[in-house]
């Protein structure tokens, strides 16, 4: 059975678009996140930081596979890294509301994105 998942997780990630990639990126952030609030709260601090990393490097991720040359990526980048600040202080401090801070970033790009594509499909 979790080979069969292995292999759609595998498939469902190399024939998905870049737009779709973005995507999962944001949710998976947005997964992460929740994880991390919810360790803190149960002052599990390995699993939040565990989590709050996994979040960093989704972050990460974004940064790096910004088109410099679309003029909103200076704006993005400008975001990303604030968000990246946002969750090391949270790290540190084990500190929700900047994580709430975060999350709340993230849906908003997220649903923003996915708005885009919705769009993007259509025109098509």
């Amino acid at each position: 059975m979790q080979n069969a998942f292995n292999a759609y997780q595998t498939n469902a990630v190399t024939t998905a678009t870049p737009g779709e990639l973005t995507l999962k990126l944001y949710n998976g952030a947005i997964k992460f996140i929740k994880q991390a609030k919810s360790s803190i709260e149960e002052r599990d601090f390995s699993k939040a930081h565990e989590f709050n990393i996994r979040v960093q490097d989704i972050v990460g991720e974004l940064i790096i596979t910004l088109d410099r040359n679309v003029p909103i990526s200076n704006q993005l980048l400008l975001m990303y890294e604030y968000m990246m600040r946002r969750l090391v202080d949270a790290n540190l401090k084990k500190e929700v509301a900047a994580l709430d801070e975060v999350e709340s970033l993230l849906v908003d790009f997220r649903d923003t994105w996915k708005e885009a594509i919705t769009l993007a499909r259509q025109s098509q």
